[in-house]
């Protein structure tokens, strides 16, 4: 059994940045692809960004490129989610997810049925 816990929401004026986390717990952390996605009320979930477990390849939504970073810190079994020049169309529940056990990105690395942990969320909201 794996828990996600993610922090580092809150209300940010257009422009902004947060650094977003998720904390990993209850099995090892090593060898698990992780990914960033997020959810707008009345809009299905869709996939922000993805990191393998080593050597840290990353993998980005189009709309996210160039803004966000995904990294982790497999010492500290969690990943995080740089998020830069935060835009209206940026507010949503972030989610972070693992594929728990590892076996590969079989239907893409965007795809929610990859992952099998989810955490709760944490909203980010941005202000014009």
């Amino acid at each position: 059994q794996v828990q996600l816990v993610e922090s580092g929401g809150g209300l940010v004026q257009a422009g902004g940045s947060l650094r977003l986390s998720c904390a990993a717990s209850g099995r090892t952390f090593s060898g698990f692809p992780m990914a960033w996605f997020r959810q707008t009320s009345g809009k299905e979930r869709e996939f922000v960004a993805a990191i393998t477990w080593s050597p840290g390849n990353t993998y980005y939504a189009d709309s996210v490129k160039g803004r966000f970073t995904i990294s982790r810190d497999n010492a500290k079994n969690t990943v995080y989610l740089q998020v830069n020049s935060l835009g209206p169309e940026d507010t949503a529940v972030y989610y972070c997810a693992a594929q728990v056990p590892y076996r590969g990105w079989g239907r893409g690395f965007s795809k929610e049925g990859e992952y099998d942990y989810w955490g709760q969320g944490t909203q980010v909201t941005i202000s014009s």
